[in-house]
């Protein structure tokens, strides 16, 4: 691999005397974590891979030798589950007496087989005129089987997304969910149809990685949390193929992991801790659906999910912003935490990109739970995001120690169970 030159931020790192949240995090050992998760060796960590679980057994070995233990009914640290991928074997389609070619349709499923004939459900048509999202989202709102019927004015669309679904593609449970297909086709009237798949379904080992520091109040959690999982090999730039996903995120899994050492350096907290770093959540946040099932959410007290720390933020050096800010009052409680230091936390810059919904909190938002996502990457500016050249050399290790110590002090209050976050109100999450 071509190594890049490091890129230098310019942001100050302003003195502050030592305190609770500073004592045992240090910039060596931040540097150590991240540089191990983001190594050659780790291959981009894509799930499914090697990669991922060499990064897993990492985070376990770091877990153990912190002195965290397991979550109950755990043996170890990795929190196993099964997802199934299916490849399309065999697919035919047939529009009023006529085989439809190929490449002129495609689906989403995921049964093993498909069989309509008899009990074949009512087609929905995207006609010349009409938007074509709005199509696709209003038939798959409908959450049962449908053919849908795709006017060739939008081919080009209909390729984009036919692309993305004849990849092999993941799913929690065979079986569960409707059948969906898509036809390229100028009818506007279907007499008949008739439609036969087969897929072949590949069994599949997934694991988060949790650990825990049991508190006072035994069912009362404050979780933090990263995903450890990226996006693999990619197409070569100047003979470099991995993307390593150093601030995506690693950053946060290296937070979360430092985070863990700190907490276990306090007394005995209060609440319980719970210290996870996610996989799958590139593809879908399979991880963290996971996770969300294993506890009781209403038993959740917060949610600090740590997600892209590594680069300075649009509101300057030794600061941060909270995706959701006004779905519960998380983030004014973690501002008046650190009034009157070098950190500060702000609400979301970017509401545009939708950020409170992309990555792992938003699984345990949609449960009520005050999950929030903290960050600091410009996003819109950010040139290396999924990228070859998401590497250490572009961090700024200062500013991330600096973050870290920050979301340890901001969470005082919360593990010492002198601060309760409202509640999200579930109606009012996507």
């Amino acid at each position: 691999m071509i190594l890049k030159k490091a890129l230098f931020l310019g942001l100050a790192v302003l003195p502050f005397t030592p305190s609770f949240a500073q004592k045992h995090i240090q910039q060596k050992e931040v540097e150590r974590i991240i540089r191990t998760l983001a190594a050659d060796d780790m291959m981009g960590r894509q799930t499914f891979t090697p990669g991922i679980e060499k990064a897993a057994d990492f985070i376990s070995a770091e877990f153990k030798k912190i002195g965290l233990k397991p979550l109950p009914g755990d043996s170890d640290f990795k929190q196993e589950f099964k997802m199934f991928r299916l490849k399309p074997q065999e697919a035919e389609v047939e529009i009023n007496g006529k085989e439809i070619a190929p490449e002129n349709f495609f689906y989403s499923t995921s049964s093993r087989e498909v069989e309509w004939e008899e009990n074949a459900p009512e087609p929905v048509f995207i006609g010349e005129n009409d938007d074509f999202r709005q199509g696709i989202n209003k038939a798959r709102q409908q959450q049962k089987d449908v053919l849908v019927m795709v006017h060739p004015k939008h081919q080009s669309m209909f390729n984009r997304y036919a692309n993305y679904f004849r990849q092999a593609s993941p799913v929690t449970e065979v079986g569960k969910g409707p059948t969906m297909v898509f036809v390229l086709s100028p009818l506007t009237e279907v007499r008949s149809f008739e439609v036969e798949i087969e897929n072949e379904v590949e069994e599949m080992s997934l694991a988060n990685v949790a650990g825990m520091i049991p508190g006072k109040r035994k069912n009362e959690y404050v979780v933090f949390s990263g995903h450890h999982d990226h996006i693999g090999i990619q197409k070569p730039v100047e003979g470099d193929s991995i993307a390593n996903g150093a601030d995506d995120d690693a950053s946060g899994t290296t937070a979360v992991i430092t985070l863990a050492k700190h907490f276990k350096k306090q007394r005995k907290p209060e609440r319980t801790l719970i210290f996870v770093t996610f996989t799958a959540e590139e593809i879908g946040g399979y991880g963290s659906q996971y996770f969300s099932k294993q506890l009781n959410p209403d038993e959740i007290v917060a949610m600090f999910n740590i997600e892209m720390i590594g680069k300075g933020s649009k509101f300057g050096p030794n600061t941060a912003y909270i995706t959701g800010f006004d779905k519960s009052d998380f983030g004014p409680l973690l501002q008046g935490a650190v009034k009157g230091t070098p950190y500060s936390f702000h609400p979301d810059p970017y509401p545009s990109q939708n950020l409170f919904y992309r990555s792992d909190n938003a699984t345990l938002a949609r449960l009520g739970v005050p999950a929030h996502t903290i960050s600091s990457v410009q996003i819109d500016q950010d040139k290396l995001y999924h990228s070859v050249d998401d590497e250490v050399e572009s961090l700024d290790l200062a500013h991330m120690t600096n973050m870290i110590k920050a979301i340890a002090m901001g969470a005082k209050d919360f593990v010492d169970g002198k601060r309760t976050p409202s509640r999200v109100d579930k109606t009012q999450v996507q």
